[in-house]
C-alpha cells in the first residue's frame, strides 16, 4: 500500500520574502514580528500568495498526498492566530519563558478573549483554489472556544484535515494533565471532519537536545482527535510507546532536522517501520516543519529532485551528479521482529536544501505491503 506523505505544516519562506538572517538570530515569535517581511505593506498579501502557490506546486511536485499552504503568511506556527483574537494586547506584550527557558514576549491577555473573525479562511480558499489534492490546514493550539469555531469553519470551507499545533504539552506535561486534555477535546467538541493533534520537542533549530521520549503522550489517548502527529527521529524514539495510543492513526516524522546529513532510504524505512509496527496500525509519514530552511529555496531546485520513471531516483543534476539512482528497497521489520512492511520501495525521493543553512528536509514516499 501507498503510506500518504505531507508536511506537518510550515515549509521555507523564500529570502525575497523574509529576512532570514532575522529570522535565525532570534526564538520564534509569539507576538506580531513585521520586521521580518522584506515586502512593503502595501505588497505583502499578493507576495505571500506568490510564495504559497510556489510551496503549493513544490509540493506536488514532489509528490505529496496532502498539500498545506506551508504556513507562509506566519511568522511562526502560532502568532497568526494568537494575536487574531479579542481580549489580547499584542502592542503591549507580556513575558513568558519559552521550552528553552528564555523569555519571550507573548500576547498578554486584557479581556474576555474570543475570535473577531475566521483567521485562516481566506488562506484556505487559496488553498483550495491551487490544487486538485488533498488539503490540510494547521491551526496552533489557543483559546478552546476560539479554536473550535476555527476549525468548524475550516471544514466548512473545504479542508480535508485540520490539524491542532500543540507542543507546549510537552514541554509544560504536569499542566497539561491538569487541564490541557480537556481544553483539547473542547476545541474538539461537535467536530466532524478527521483531526489531527501535533506534538513534538521544539524547532531543531532551537531545541538541539532531545529527552529520548515524550513527557505526555499516552494522556493523548484521550484526546477526541482522528490522529496523532509526533516527532520521531531526533530524539531516536522508542517507537513502541504508541501502543499507548490504541484507536489513533500516527503521523509519524522520520526526518532528522538537526542533522545535515542525507538520510538514506533504509534509514527513514527503519524509522517508519519501527512506528508501523508498534500494534500493526498503518501510519502516516509526514515531513517536519520547515520554518528555519536552508538558502536553495528554487522552484527550479525542487524540479531537479523529481523521481526518475520506472522507480529510480534521480539525483539532482545542479550538483554534478545528473545520472538515475537504482530505487533502494529495504525491509521494515516491526518491533520483537514482528514484521509489519514488506520491502519498501521509494517511488518518489526527495526535495531538499543541502548545507549552508539552518535546516532542510527531504520527502520520501513510500510503497510497501502491510502484513
Amino acid at each position: 500500500m501507498l503510506f500518504p506523505t505531507t508536511l506537518v505544516g510550515s515549509y521555507p519562506q523564500p529570502e525575497w520574502l523574509i529576512d532570514r538572517k532575522k529570522l535565525a538570530g532570534r526564538f520564534p515569535p509569539r507576538v506580531r514580528a513585521r520586521e521580518l517581511w522584506r515586502i512593503p505593506d502595501a505588497l505583502l498579501a499578493e507576495a505571500q500568495d506568490d510564495a504559497t502557490l510556489l510551496a503549493i506546486r513544490a509540493q506536488e511536485e514532489a509528490g505529496l498526498d496532502i498539500i498545506t499552504d506551508g504556513e507562509i503568511r506566519r511568522e511562526s506556527y502560532s502568532n497568526r492566530f494568537a494575536t487574531a483574537l479579542e481580549g489580547v494586547d499584542i502592542d503591549n506584550p507580556g513575558t513568558a519563558l519559552d521550552r528553552s527557558g528564555h523569555p519571550n514576549p507573548v500576547p498578554r491577555i486584557v479581556g474576555k478573549i474570543r475570535r473577531k473573525h475566521a483567521v485562516e479562511i481566506e488562506d484556505l480558499k487559496f488553498l483550495r483554489a491551487h490544487t486538485k489534492k488533498a488539503v490540510k490546514m494547521t491551526v496552533s493550539m489557543d483559546y478552546a472556544v476560539a479554536v473550535n469555531e476555527e476549525i468548524r469553519d475550516l471544514f466548512a470551507a473545504g479542508a480535508d484535515i485540520v490539524q491542532i499545533d500543540e507542543p507546549y504539552m510537552q514541554a509544560r506535561p504536569e499542566k497539561a494533565r491538569r487541564y490541557g486534555l480537556a481544553a483539547l477535546n473542547r476545541a474538539l467538541e461537535g467536530v466532524g471532519g478527521t483531526t489531527a493533534v501535533h506534538i513534538c520537542f521544539g524547532y531543531a533549530a532551537v531545541i538541539h537536545s532531545r529527552p529520548s521520549g515524550y513527557s505526555f503522550l499516552s494522556e493523548l489517548s484521550g484526546c477526541s482527535c482522528n490522529q496523532v502527529s509526533i516527532e520521531t527521529a531526533q530524539s531516536n524514539l522508542d517507537c513502541a510507546v504508541l501502543k499507548a495510543l490504541p484507536g489513533k492513526k500516527i503521523i509519524l516524522g522520520v526526518i532528522d532536522l538537526n542533522d545535515m546529513a542525507v538520510e538514506t532510504p533504509q534509514t527513514v524505512a527503519a524509522r517508519h517501520g519501527g512506528g508501523n509496527a508498534a500494534d500493526g496500525r498503518r501510519s502516516h509519514p509526514p515531513r517536519p516543519a520547515f520554518r528555519r530552511p536552508g538558502k536553495h529555496h528554487r522552484r527550479t531546485r525542487l524540479r531537479d529532485e523529481v523521481p526518475a520513471p520506472r522507480g529510480g531516483v534521480r539525483e539532482n543534476e545542479g550538483n554534478g551528479r545528473g545520472r538515475e539512482a537504482h530505487a533502494h528497497r529495504a525491509a521494515a521489520q516491526g518491533t520483537r521482529g514482528s514484521p509489519r512492511v514488506a520491502t519498501p520501495t521509494p517511488v518518489s525521493l526527495w526535495l531538499g536544501w543541502p548545507s549552508g543553512g539552518m535546516g532542510r528536509a527531504f520527502l520520501i514516499r513510500w510503497k510497501g505491503n502491510a502484513l
